[in-house]
């Protein structure tokens, strides 16, 4: 097993004291913040409000996010390298109310990850590969990424970083 990287994520977090209409504040979380003294799943998709990660990935994890609870899982993040801003649009476009949104707005958790892939041939620029994690108090338990990792990609594969396949290693586990 590996420790998750070091890195600052730099979050928007609401604080009804502010009030207006834009009831927001910056907060920075760092790894052990996340990873610290929990069982977390991450799973980390190219970028929000794309038709994989919008019509998929995001929403499975969402649905079975009870049957994560009951696995041990203390939360569930969606990483991107997206920031803060449009991550939580895109929570509050599809409804997410359990998967914390993760932004990775400079990539530099995804590039510790070794995870940062190039997909200029979108005009996405530099973002994150397609994976999914199990990290238990800072340590990667386990990782599912995503086959032909490579730079300007021609596809798109969503094969094994979804919630039904981390379910599923999670019962596995148990039962064994």
């Amino acid at each position: 097993m590996r420790q998750v990287p070091k890195a600052t994520f730099y979050t928007r977090v609401r604080n009804e004291a502010l009030g207006g209409p834009n009831p927001f504040e910056w907060k920075e979380l760092t790894s052990n913040d996340i990873f610290g003294g929990k069982t977390v799943v991450v799973f980390s998709l190219p970028g929000a409000f794309t038709p994989t990660c919008s019509s998929n990935h995001l929403p499975r994890y969402e649905e079975l996010y009870d049957e994560f609870k009951k696995e041990g899982v203390d939360e569930i993040y969606c990483l991107s390298v997206n920031d803060a801003f449009v991550m939580n649009q895109w929570a509050k476009h599809l409804g997410a109310q359990n998967v914390k949104m993760l932004p990775d707005g400079n990539g530099e958790f995804t590039r510790k990850m070794g995870m940062l892939v190039d997909k200029s041939n979108l005009g996405f620029g530099m973002r994150s590969w397609r994976y999914s994690m199990l990290v238990r108090d800072g340590q990667i338990e386990r990782e599912f990424v995503e086959p032909e990792f490579d730079d300007n990609c021609p596809t798109d594969p969503y094969e094994v970083s979804d919630a039904d396949t981390m379910l599923a290693h999670l019962k596995q586990r148990k039962a064994a």
